[in-house]
Formats: structure tokens, sequence, C-alpha cells
């Protein structure tokens, strides 16, 4: 895959994540954006992976929304393409969650799928 991929319908960031995301980062010592990237395993194939960082790599796609800032690196942008980033609190708990329109599968946890 070509570091100059662009996604066709870029990811989003729901008001709702934007607001948990900014909670967060106004609690921690350095770091200013939430990073989120796609990995092999879980038990559909692939799983989510959210972390909070303040580097910004070259090949980063940066989302803004409020003031919150989301970082997404290239490989794992492919496999978002046209998801919404939402934060959720209800009574199973509270977490963020990736609507995912390339996800063909997914498990009960809700951080694994397969394309």
């Amino acid at each position: 895959m070509s570091d100059t991929f662009a996604a066709a319908n870029p990811v989003t960031v729901s008001d709702a994540a934007a607001r948990r995301i900014l909670a967060i980062l106004a609690k921690a010592q350095t770091e200013n954006a939430l990073r989120i990237s796609v990995e092999g395993g879980g038990c559909s194939g692939f799983s989510y992976k959210f972390d909070l960082t303040h580097d910004h790599d070259a090949d980063d796609v940066v989302i803004e929304k409020d003031g919150a800032r989301v970082l997404i690196d290239q490989m794992s942008l492919a496999y978002m393409d046209g998801a919404v980033v939402d934060f959720v609190d209800d009574l199973m708990g509270q977490s963020f969650q990736i609507r995912n329109p390339n996800a063909v599968a997914s498990c009960g946890c809700g951080t694994s799928f397969s394309v």
C-alpha cells in the first residue's frame, strides 16, 4: 500500500466523542491527541487500538472536532474509510465505538472486526 492513500470518505468524530476526548486530554500530562489504529488480531481478525499521544507522525491524518484531535495512520485509515468515531455511555458502560461501514462482521466487544 502506498503512503499516499487518501480515504474517499473521511473518518468523522461525533460530538459525544469530541467532548470525551477533550475531557480525557484535560487530565493528561503531556498528551494532546487520541491515536486510533487498526491492528491484526482480536476475535474477528482486526481490532482497534486507542492511545493517548503527543507524537504526530508525518503520515498521520489529523481529524479535529471542537478542539479534540484524533490521529490515524495511513494503513489504519484504509480499514476505516467512512467510519464514525463515537463515545457511548449506557447501561453496559462507557466506551469509544467505531461505526465502520467496511466491517462485514464484528464481535460482541465492539473492538474487533473483519473486512
